[in-house]
């Protein structure tokens, strides 16, 4: 295998997280499972080599001396609400929930996610600052935070969210429309 490959170390969660991640993305799949070359028979393997969405990483169960943060995290490009839905639930469900806010999440092995509109990196670098900070904005409100707080702070969190992807939709739409005109 050549190019760039994506080692994630895990403390005795290599097969497990492998598996998890290929059933959460399309077009991914466990390329191999390797023991440590003095390990008893039935032992978890030392690595697992899969492929999410045809991009190579190896999970290797390296032990507990390194963990996860947030300096490090995988982007997940989104095209449609359904999918940033599916992928929000999908790898936070067992994550840190005190983790998620503005698109960005830790999963259940505390691996660190943003999950991100294809529009945003666009919207977000528009020659109109003024634009551009309104759609900062409106990504800073958006927080998933229902799953432990009141019905209240639930609502809230869905009428900031609401607000922010009518916002986004908005920019998006006066920024089709403007590359229209200049056409």
């Amino acid at each position: 295998m050549k190019g760039l490959i994506t080692c994630l170390w895990f403390d005795g969660q290599a097969e497990e997280a492998a598996e998890f991640y290929v059933s959460t993305f399309p077009n991914s799949t466990i390329l191999e499972r390797n023991p440590a070359p003095d390990a008893p028979a039935g032992s978890p393997p030392l690595t697992v080599v899969f492929c999410l969405d045809g991009r190579p990483f190896v999970a290797l169960n390296g032990g507990p001396q390194f963990n996860f943060s947030e300096a490090v995290s995988t982007q997940v490009m989104c095209e449609t609400q359904e999918e940033v839905d599916y992928y929000w639930e999908r790898l936070g469900d067992g994550g840190d929930e005190s983790a998620r806010q503005c698109g960005w999440l830790k999963d259940r092995f505390g691996l660190s996610w943003q999950i991100i509109p294809v529009q945003l990196p666009a919207l977000l670098a528009d020659p109109d600052r003024s634009k551009a900070t309104r759609v900062m904005q409106a990504m800073l409100l958006t927080r998933h935070e229902c799953r432990s707080h009141s019905a209240a702070v639930c609502a809230s969190a869905a009428r900031q969210r609401n607000a922010a992807v009518a916002l986004l939709q908005q920019v998006s739409i006066t920024q089709s429309a403007e590359a229209h005109t200049a056409a």
